[in-house]
C-alpha cells in the first residue's frame, strides 16, 4: 500500500475529511508550500471539483486543516485554576499546554503562523482564546482591571512576535516556551529590586547593554546588516 492509499483510507467515505487529512499529512511532512489543490485532490483520491467546492482557495483549505489539527492536538482539555495555583503558575501551565504540542510538530506551527496571517486567520485567534479563557478568565477577573489588560496585551503581542521570528527562521521553536515563561515571571513578580540594581550600576562605568538574538522582537535586529 503506497502513501496515497494510506492517506485516502484515513478519511474513507468522507471527502471533506479525506481532503483535510491529506492536507495535514502534507503540512507535517513537507510544509505549507507543498499544499496545492490539484495535488491534494490526487492524493486524497477525490475530484478537483470536489476540493474547490469545499475549499475554494488554498488559504481556506489550510485554515480548515490547521483548525482541525488544533482542536485535536492543542486545544483538547484545559483545567481551571487550582486553589493553590498562583497567577504565574496558571499562565505558565496554559502556555505549556498550548506550545508543547507545537514543539513536537514545528511544521504545523509554521503553517499556523502563515494561516493566521492570511484571509480569515482571525478564526484561529478566536479558537485559541475560546480554549484558554475558561482556564484564565476567572483568575484575570480577580485582578486589577488595568493590570489584567496590560498583562494580556503584553503576552499576546509577545506570542505573535515570537511566532513571527520562528516563521522568519531566526528563532528555534524550543526557544519560544522558555521566553514566554521568563516573561510571565517578570510580569508577575516584584521587579523593583532589579530596577534598583540597574540604577546603582548606571553611569560612566556601567557595562554597555548588548542586544542579543534571543530578544523577543518580530525580526532579529540588524539582520539586514550583512545584506547588499
Amino acid at each position: 500500500m503506497d502513501y496515497c492509499d494510506v492517506v485516502a483510507r484515513k478519511g474513507d467515505g468522507d471527502p471533506a475529511r479525506k481532503i483535510t487529512e491529506t492536507t495535514l499529512s502534507l503540512l507535517e511532512s513537507e510544509g505549507y508550500d507543498a499544499v496545492q489543490l490539484r495535488r491534494v485532490a490526487r492524493i486524497a483520491q477525490v475530484s478537483l471539483t470536489t476540493v474547490y467546492k469545499l475549499y475554494p482557495t488554498r488559504d481556506e483549505l489550510v485554515l480548515a486543516a490547521v483548525a482541525q489539527w488544533m482542536a485535536t492536538n492543542t486545544y483538547t482539555r484545559l483545567d481551571p485554576p487550582g486553589v493553590d495555583e498562583s497567577l504565574a503558575d496558571v499562565l505558565k501551565r496554559v502556555t505549556r499546554y498550548v506550545f508543547e504540542p507545537w514543539e513536537r510538530h514545528p511544521r504545523m506551527l509554521a503553517a499556523y503562523s502563515r494561516a493566521r496571517s492570511g484571509p480569515g486567520g482571525q478564526r484561529l485567534d478566536a479558537q485559541g482564546f475560546a480554549a484558554v479563557l475558561p482556564a484564565v478568565g476567572t483568575m484575570f477577573a480577580s485582578l486589577d482591571e488595568e493590570y489584567a489588560a496590560d498583562l494580556a496585551l503584553v503576552l499576546t503581542n509577545m506570542v505573535y512576535a515570537l511566532l513571527g521570528r520562528f516563521a522568519n527562521g531566526d528563532l528555534e521553536i524550543t526557544e519560544i516556551l522558555p521566553a514566554l515563561e521568563r516573561a510571565i515571571g517578570r510580569l508577575t513578580q516584584n521587579n523593583a529590586p532589579f530596577a534598583a540594581a540597574a540604577e546603582r550600576t548606571a553611569g560612566a562605568d556601567a557595562t554597555p547593554f548588548e542586544w542579543v538574538s534571543g530578544f523577543s522582537s518580530p525580526y532579529t535586529p540588524g539582520a539586514e546588516a550583512d545584506g547588499p
